[in-house]
C-alpha cells in the first residue's frame, strides 16, 4: 500500500491517494488545527500568530518582520488601543484585553492561533506611578495568557529585562542564572513571568519561551522605560540641539537596536527545541553610558548640549545590570547581535530626522 499526501493551501484538508493492487481511490481526512497544523510535505506551513500590546515599542516592527516571514494573514496584531488607518491597512488588527480571559480565549479559536507574542505591560517607570495596574496588567494578565496557552498548546513568548535584576546581582557581568530580587514592580512582575513560565513547562510541557531584553533603542516616540533617555536624545537633540538628562553621565546600562532585539525574538521562537538548554536568556548588543552615547551623537550633531539632572529614574538604573552576559544564547542557539554603537547611532539620526524632525511630528 502506498499513501501520497496532498494539501490544500490552509493545510487543513490532505487528501491521501491510496493504491491496492492498482486500484486507486482518494479518502480525504479533515485534520484539526492542534492535531498538526504544520502537517506538511517536507515544509511546515505558516503559524498564526497573535501579539499582544502590539501597539507599543516592539509590536509594531515584530509584526512587519513576522507577516514578511509568514504572509500578512498570518500574524494577527492587537491591543485596547484605537488603531491608526497605516496600522489597519498593514494587517489583521483586533482589539483584545488580556485581562478578559473568555476574549482571549475566544480569539485563540476563532483565529486558530499557534504563537502568542505577549508583549502587554507597564514599564518601570510607568509602573513605579501605579502600582496596584502594573499588578494588574503584569501578573493577572500574564496568568490569563499563560492558561491559554497551556489549555491550547501554543507557543509562548513573554519578554523580560534587565530590571529583573535588583542591587543585589552582580552587575559587571551580569550572569544568566543569579540572584535577582527587583525592587520595581515591573521588575518583580518580569521574575514572576520568568518562574511561573518555567513551571508551567516543567509541569505541563508548555513551550514557553523568554528572552531578557536590555534597553531597547527605536525611533518610536519613548514609551515610559528607564532607558528610554537613549531614545528621547534623538528627538531633543535633532530638535533643538539641547537634551536634559534624567541620568548620570557616567550609569551604564546594557542596549539593543530593535532589528536585533526583534531578529533574536524570531531566531529564539523558531530555534529548537533540543537545542534550548533553558527557557529564560539573556539577549544583549552593547553597554553605553549616556556619555558616550552623546560624544557619539556629537558626531552627527556638533552643537549638541546635554545637561544632567538624575530623577527618581537614576535609582532604578543604579539596582540594573552594567554588562549583560549572554553567552548562553550565544552558545545554545547560535545568537549573535549586528548593530555596535556607532551604527546604532547612525541608524537613529536618520529615521528620527527622516520620519520625525522633518515631517513636524519631534514631540516626545
Amino acid at each position: 500500500m502506498i499513501l501520497k499526501k496532498l494539501l490544500t493551501g490552509s493545510g487543513s484538508v490532505v487528501g491521501l491517494v491510496r493504491q491496492l493492487g492498482g486500484v486507486t481511490t482518494t479518502t480525504t481526512v479533515v485534520k484539526t488545527s492542534q492535531q498538526q497544523r504544520f502537517f506538511s510535505i517536507g515544509k511546515k506551513s505558516s503559524p498564526k500568530i497573535l501579539i499582544t500590546g502590539g501597539l507599543g515599542q516592539l509590536g509594531t516592527e515584530c509584526a512587519k518582520l513576522l507577516r514578511g516571514t509568514y504572509g500578512e494573514d498570518s500574524v494577527i496584531l492587537s491591543d485596547i488601543i484605537k488603531p491608526s488607518e497605516e496600522i489597519v491597512n498593514s494587517g489583521p488588527y483586533i482589539f483584545a484585553d488580556i485581562l478578559d480571559f473568555k476574549g482571549l480565549q475566544k480569539i485563540v479559536v476563532d483565529h486558530r492561533v499557534d504563537w502568542i507574542i505577549h508583549f502587554s505591560a507597564l514599564l518601570s517607570a510607568i509602573g513605579e506611578q501605579n502600582v496596584p495596574l502594573a499588578v494588574r496588567v503584569n501578573i493577572e494578565g500574564l496568568h490569563n495568557v499563560i492558561e491559554l496557552a497551556k489549555q491550547y498548546k501554543l507557543r509562548v513568548f513573554v519578554p523580560s529585562t534587565i530590571g529583573a535584576f535588583g542591587p543585589d546581582s552582580p552587575r559587571n557581568p551580569t550572569p544568566n542564572v543569579t540572584i535577582q530580587r527587583p525592587r520595581t514592580i515591573y521588575g518583580v512582575s518580569k521574575v514572576h513571568a520568568e518562574l511561573i513560565g518555567e513551571y508551567y513547562h516543567h509541569k505541563f510541557g508548555l513551550d514557553f519561551r523568554c528572552l531578557r531584553f536590555p534597553g531597547v533603542i527605536s525611533s518610536d516616540p519613548p514609551g515610559g522605560g528607564t532607558t528610554d533617555y537613549a531614545v528621547a536624545i534623538f528627538f531633543e537633540a535633532l530638535k533643538s540641539g539641547k537634551y536634559e538628562c534624567y541620568l548620570k553621565p557616567d550609569t551604564r546600562l546594557p542596549m539593543m537596536y530593535i532589528d536585533d532585539c526583534l531578529r533574536s525574538l524570531h531566531e529564539f521562537m523558531t530555534a529548537p527545541e533540543e537545542k534550548l538548554e533553558r527557557r529564560v536568556y539573556n539577549v544583549t548588543a552593547m553597554s553605553f553610558t549616556p556619555e558616550e552615547l552623546v560624544n557619539e551623537l556629537a558626531k552627527h550633531i556638533p552643537e549638541i548640549h546635554v545637561s544632567y539632572r538624575p530623577d527618581s529614574r537614576q535609582a532604578i538604573a543604579d539596582s540594573w545590570p552594567q554588562v549583560f552576559d549572554d553567552q548562553d544564547a550565544r552558545r545554545d542557539w547560535g545568537w549573535q547581535h549586528q548593530y555596535d554603537l556607532e551604527k546604532l547611532v547612525s541608524l537613529m539620526v536618520k529615521d528620527v530626522r527622516e520620519n520625525y524632525v522633518n515631517k513636524g511630528l519631534s514631540n516626545v
